[in-house]
């Protein structure tokens, strides 16, 4: 996104033209603030894609300018810079929604990395808040909640994805929405008109299910009374969503594998095979890959699924999401319940975000629907959310710092935790990145920040 706008806020003159003069060599286009004060008076003027403002500065603070853009603007991307050894503040502005940190004296090409990677960001959001309002349909992305990178990286790949006729392949833990997605990729395709039909692969007894998914001829089988036709045929034209993939029997994954490469299906008792027209598109929360080893699913249907793959992050790798979800369920809850009186403190929202939602979204919908019936008074209390209130707060292996009278580098410690996570699970990017409770996406972008690279002699 070259020539986009960035306000730069610093109440350092000399930091403010150096940062400027780097930033419009890099071909961009640069406002200054010379506080928090006038950044929040100039921001509707200035219109700014990016904000990069100093933590440290008399009135408002950095931290405090971040969260009222936050408040205001919550797509708006904010980096932070912080002073050498400010670790707990350069933390504690990251957990408000800060996209990145700088730390001074500022690298010339890191600044230009990190704008780079932040702007693309912006630039993920304002394609998918487009999409969002040119949809008009319940089962558009509009419905998929979020502003956090994770989020937006998917629903960039699947509105491309929606345009055509390729599989695709959702993974995701349960509760993470991916039948939600999966609507949402057919009624932005050319098939939005025709059915989507949706079957789980795992709600089904095994013995019924060819019969569900192909259907049968009359007298093909013991009860077959009437010739009925199967889910396949019945997605004719349209979508057909294989729910739970992955519970899918060895026998039926060959007739799979044949619908997809031949666009064929074989009837339970007919004489022979007819022609469909399905775009398919699986979801599964199992590990495909191990269940491979195991014998227990088909390699080449694997491949032929796996065209474009997707995966939905789990809640806690996008808790900046969780607030504005929490004011939409709430919302839609109060008005199945008929509940327009009961308000939600602002206060209570950190509690939500704490969480660690094993069950996501889903168990997320369920807690505020709970809530929502259960709550007696006007107003909702830390007393009615007594799974938030009782959970502890997660911890992992803490790194044990001294704080010497010289100061730390956060940089210095953040490639230092990942060094170490990457080792102890032998350079595996996806276990590393889960015991750092963090995405795989979001992993990788810190080892190319930090020019982390595998040695020879760890290989």
């Amino acid at each position: 996104m070259k020539g986009a706008r960035i306000l730069v806020v610093d109440d350092d003159s000399s930091l403010r033209r150096i940062l400027q003069m780097q930033l419009e060599e890099a071909g961009y286009e640069v406002v200054t603030a010379r506080h928090a004060q006038e950044a929040l008076a100039r921001l509707e003027e200035a219109a700014p894609a990016l904000v990069i403002t100093d933590l440290k500065m008399p009135g408002l603070s950095g931290l405090d300018l971040l969260r009222a853009l936050r408040a205001a603007h919550p797509e708006l991307t904010v980096i932070i810079i912080t002073a050498f050894g400010s670790i707990e503040t350069a933390v504690e502005a990251m957990k408000a929604g800060a996209y990145d940190y700088l730390t001074k004296p500022i690298d010339y090409e890191q600044l230009v990395l990190v704008v780079r990677r932040a702007l693309e960001r912006q630039r993920l959001i304002e394609q998918v808040e487009l999409l969002r309002r040119n949809l008009d349909s319940k089962y558009g992305f509009e419905n998929i909640i979020g502003h956090s990178q994770a989020l937006l990286r998917v629903l960039e790949v699947a509105a491309r994805a929606a345009r055509s006729d390729s599989v695709v392949l959702i993974r995701g833990e349960t509760g993470t929405g991916k039948e939600l997605l999966a609507k949402a990729i057919h009624h932005n395709s050319p098939r939005r008109d025709q059915p989507f039909v949706t079957i789980n692969c795992g709600a089904i007894p095994r013995e019924l299910l060819e019969s569900e998914l192909f259907g049968h001829v009359k007298g093909s089988f013991t009860g077959a009374v009437a010739t009925r036709r199967g889910k396949v045929e019945a997605a004719d034209g349209g979508t057909l969503f294989l729910d739970e993939i992955g519970e899918l029997p060895l026998e039926l994954q060959v007739k799979l594998l044949r619908l997809i490469q031949e666009g064929e299906i074989e009837t339970v008792g007919a004489a022979a095979p007819r022609k469909v027209d399905v775009r398919i598109i699986a979801a599964t929360h199992r590990n495909l890959e191990a269940m491979i080893e195991d014998g227990a699913f088909r390699e080449d249907l694997y491949y032929r699924l796996a065209v474009i793959p997707l995966e939905l992050p789990p809640l806690r790798e996008r808790a900046e999401d969780i607030p504005e979800l929490v004011q939409h369920l709430f919302q839609r809850a109060k008005q199945k319940h008929g509940r327009p009186e009961l308000k939600l403190p602002p206060e209570l929202l950190p509690y939500f975000s704490a969480y660690r939602w094993p069950g996501n979204i889903r168990q997320l919908e369920n807690v505020i629907e709970r809530i929502v019936v259960l709550t007696v008074g006007d107003t909702v209390t830390l007393e009615d959310l007594p799974e938030l209130r009782s959970a502890e707060p997660v911890t992992g292996d803490v790194l044990h710092l001294e704080l010497g009278p010289h100061g730390l580098s956060l940089e210095a410690i953040e490639k230092e935790l990942i060094l170490r996570a990457l080792r102890k699970f032998r350079w595996n990017q996806t276990q590393a990145a889960r015991y750092l409770d963090i995405s795989r996406r979001t992993l990788i972008y810190r080892m190319e920040k930090h020019n982390i690279r595998r040695e020879p002699e760890e290989a």
